[in-house]
């Protein structure tokens, strides 16, 4: 490096080195393909399900709505208190171990087709396309001075991307407000604070990050691109460029032969390179920026096309395959091999798991609170009594009446307003006294166990622990 610094300034002569890449305005190409489809396909559907849930109803409430403030998380049929959160837990585990075994099968599938980033990136592209033009007119737009149809264009462009946004921070805070009495309060003006200020960021951040950041999220403020490699293997599914066949490149007619010119496949158009959005060149080898989008392998195989070339000139192969290990049409057999087959087995354990913990989850939850006030304290008739609160759930839709028994200490007597009956998704808060003839039990602490079930359906019950103070 000194070397080529020496000839480039004169000897003795200052030379100031960028710590930092100045940032290129990337204009990504538009393409078309099988891979392209699959991307178009699963924007739309994660957008409809981002969009449209949000205003399904079940039993006449929200379908799916995080109240916060209430402490409960209704997911259709099924409502989840703090003390679910294991099934939180289980959720995360799960999509921990999905992205590594999609990883290690087929590289960044989840970036190039389903993350968040990629899906609004590419719906603010379709809406500069569509405003703006294709990238040679994008390119052109850019590049002149700034006139009428510059500044309506971008000005356009830019209402369209707010709105956008804004529809998108709106029906994110649905999720966690109720969406139909938060658009009354849009419409009324009367948005509280606490919406109106996750609305904005919320909408902003989209803004922000798929309209102006867009590949600078990728490759500098996401974890993913910088861990990702100690996922892959030899065996892993990555988008690569075939340059024993691709090489050398050059341009030439479409009636040469490329073995008569001396070039490769490659007729060095860059379109693989004007397609990626976060503009690496796939030639130069597997690169942390790339997203596995596949844009590159849907230009190259349009060029492949039009030129009567083989496609694939570009495509997802494995390392070993790429060396001749073994063929591309046995990369399949390649996909059960110990990394994989360890990760579908923790995953398949975790997910059984978890659907079996649904299944005997118990719609009702109990924790027993004792008056700390009061340790213990004696009766006209002598009996020494503990006094507790016990804090009933139902997590079904339906009121439910509930019993509750007490065990532990022979004789024991429990004072309660019984039975009792829980609201629907509610809580209650049932004062309990359990009372002891001091003759029938030893000083200090006694385990006792409260038994609350409900009244018409057996099978619905708790039991929960607490202590009995003699003195």
């Amino acid at each position: 490096m000194s070397e080529s610094l020496s000839k480039l300034a004169p000897a003795g002569s200052p030379v100031e080195l960028d710590l930092y890449e100045v940032r290129r305005t990337i204009h990504p190409r538009a393409v078309h393909g099988w891979f392209a489809n699959w991307r178009i396909t699963l924007v739309v559907l994660t957008q409809l399900a981002f969009y449209g849930t949000a205003w399904l109803t079940w039993n006449g409430r929200q379908a799916v709505l995080f109240d916060l403030a209430a402490r409960k998380f209704y997911i259709f049929g099924m409502v989840f208190w703090p003390q679910d959160f294991i099934f939180l837990t289980a959720l995360l585990i799960i999509s921990a171990l999905s992205l590594f075994l999609f990883t290690a099968v087929a590289g960044r599938l989840w970036c190039g087709y389903a993350c968040p980033q990629t899906v609004y990136t590419e719906i603010f592209m379709w809406i500069e396309r569509s405003i703006e033009g294709d990238r040679v007119q994008r390119i052109k737009l850019d590049g002149k001075r700034l006139d009428i149809e510059k500044f309506v264009k971008k000005v356009f462009k830019h209402l369209v991307w707010i709105a956008f946004a804004a529809w998108t921070g709106f029906t994110f805070v649905g999720y966690f407000s109720p969406i139909r009495e938060l658009m009354l309060e849009f419409l009324q003006t009367r948005l509280g604070p606490w919406e109106t200020f996750w609305i904005l960021f919320y909408g902003f951040a989209t803004y922000g990050n798929a309209g102006w950041m867009r590949e600078q999220v990728c490759k500098h403020m996401c974890p993913y691109a910088r861990f990702q490699s100690v996922m892959f293997d030899s065996d892993t599914l990555v988008i690569t460029y075939d340059a024993e066949r691709g090489e050398p490149r050059g341009s030439r007619s479409k009636s040469a032969d490329p073995k008569a010119v001396g070039l490769g496949a490659c007729v060095d158009c860059g379109i693989c390179v004007q397609a990626c959005p976060t503009g690496i060149d796939i030639r130069d080898g597997l690169q942390y920026e790339c997203i596995g989008c596949a844009a590159c392998i849907d230009g190259c195989d349009q060029v492949m096309d039009k030129m009567g070339y083989p496609r694939g000139l570009i495509r997802y192969t494995t390392e070993n395959a790429l060396h001749g290990k073994y063929r591309d049409g046995d990369i399949l057999r390649h996909v059960l091999r110990p990394r994989t087959l360890v990760y579908s087995t923790i995953l398949l354990a975790v997910v059984a798991a978890f659907l079996v913990m649904l299944y005997v989850r118990v719609p009702l939850k109990v924790d027993v609170i004792r008056d700390r006030a009061t340790l213990v304290r004696e009766l006209n008739d002598g009996r020494l009594e503990n006094v507790y609160r016990l804090q009933i759930m139902n997590t079904t839709e339906q009121a439910h009446q509930f019993t509750v028994t007490a065990s532990g200490i022979d004789g024991m007597e429990l004072v309660a307003a019984l039975p009792v009956t829980v609201p629907a998704a509610g809580a209650i808060t049932l004062p309990v006294a359990l009372r002891v003839d001091p003759a029938r039990t030893t000083a200090g602490s006694h385990p006792v166990h409260f038994h609350i079930e409900n009244s018409t359906d057996a099978g619905v019950k708790a039991d929960e622990k607490s202590v009995f103070f003699v003195r």
